[in-house]
């Protein structure tokens, strides 16, 4: 199988700090594509199982989002392909559910990537609002950076 990396921003746009996957992705949207051309960059949103096709069709995933993980706020949190919780009994954020079910699917059906690394951030704020707030925004250069050392390592070495 060729090698096809895909980096997801996960998250609520409208919910404060849930929306910081699709906040950090929209970065790399504009500012990486020259740098990595054969990375699909996607804004997920909270489509949840519509992105199952997104997940089972990569060999190398990053996660980027609002993960509960019982830190103080702002902390980033990593975890790799063994780590995540894949089923709904540990729940990290409201549309995590759903998206912990898509990994879980693509698992049981034998078609989750090799390669998974979630990057994520413990809200500050879960409020209505569109804006992230002011601790979890400034993670956002250390989520970009985690993952432009993933990306490296993934995009240079052999499939």
């Amino acid at each position: 199988m060729e090698k096809r990396v895909v980096v997801l921003g996960l998250g609520n746009l409208l919910n404060s700090d849930e929306g910081v996957g699709v906040h950090a992705v929209r970065v790399m949207q504009k500012e990486w594509r020259a740098r990595f051309p054969s990375v699909e960059f996607v804004d997920g949103g909270t489509l949840g199982l519509n992105l199952l096709p997104w997940v089972e069709n990569a060999t190398h995933l990053v996660l980027l989002d609002c993960i509960n993980a019982n830190q103080a706020p702002a902390t980033l949190i990593e975890m790799t392909r063994e780590e995540i919780p894949l089923f709904a009994q540990v729940k990290m954020s409201i549309h995590q559910l759903t998206f912990q079910e898509v990994l879980g699917i693509a698992k049981m059906r034998g078609k989750l990537p090799q390669h998974v690394h979630l990057i994520g951030v413990q809200p500050a704020s879960l409020e209505i609002s569109t804006a992230l707030s002011d601790a979890v925004q400034a993670q956002i250069p250390a989520m970009l950076q985690r993952a432009e050392s993933v990306l490296e390592q993934w995009t240079f070495s052999a499939p």
